[in-house]
């Protein structure tokens, strides 16, 4: 009976799960790393082009999943934009602050919150069309996103 019991326990498909999902000695849960997402996991794996320009003029192109915020395409496509997203994306700093034009800024799920309204009033170039990147959350509709990097960064936490 014993044996019958240890048996069932080792072939169900739970203690499946935990031996080769939990963290351990076992090595195996290297195979499941994903790209960092700050916001709910992007379950499409759609595309959207983001365009960032910064003060220089140099654009860098990248893409992004639907559902991920424009800090996890920074960090997911290891952009070289100083001091953006120091805080990662916990609302806590302003260093992810971009410009939108009008139109992009009109597009937009969702309003401002005003928790995200006081970090961007510590941001230095604020106009009525700054958001911060880690609260712009991709969707289909904004494939092709334009945004401005302003030159300098604020970052509120100093």
């Amino acid at each position: 009976m014993l044996f019958r019991s240890l048996i069932r326990t080792l072939s169900s498909p739970r203690s499946y799960l935990v031996k080769y999902n939990c963290l351990g000695t076992s090595f195996s849960n290297y195979r499941q790393i994903v790209p960092l997402s700050t916001t709910k996991p992007a379950l499409k794996d759609e595309k959207v082009k983001v365009s960032f320009v910064l003060h220089d003029g140099k654009r860098i192109e990248a893409e992004g999943k639907i559902g991920d915020s424009l800090l996890d395409v920074v960090v997911n496509n290891d952009l070289n934009i100083e001091g953006f997203g120091a805080c990662e994306g916990t609302l806590t700093c302003s260093t992810c602050h971009v410009i939108l034009k009008k139109d992009d800024y009109e597009r937009l799920p969702g309003e401002v919150t005003d928790e995200e309204r006081d970090m961007l009033d510590l941001a230095y170039g604020l106009t009525d069309y700054s958001r911060l990147g880690c609260q712009i959350e991709l969707s289909k509709d904004l494939d092709g996103l334009e945004v401005k990097v302003p030159e300098t960064i604020n970052d509120a936490r100093s």
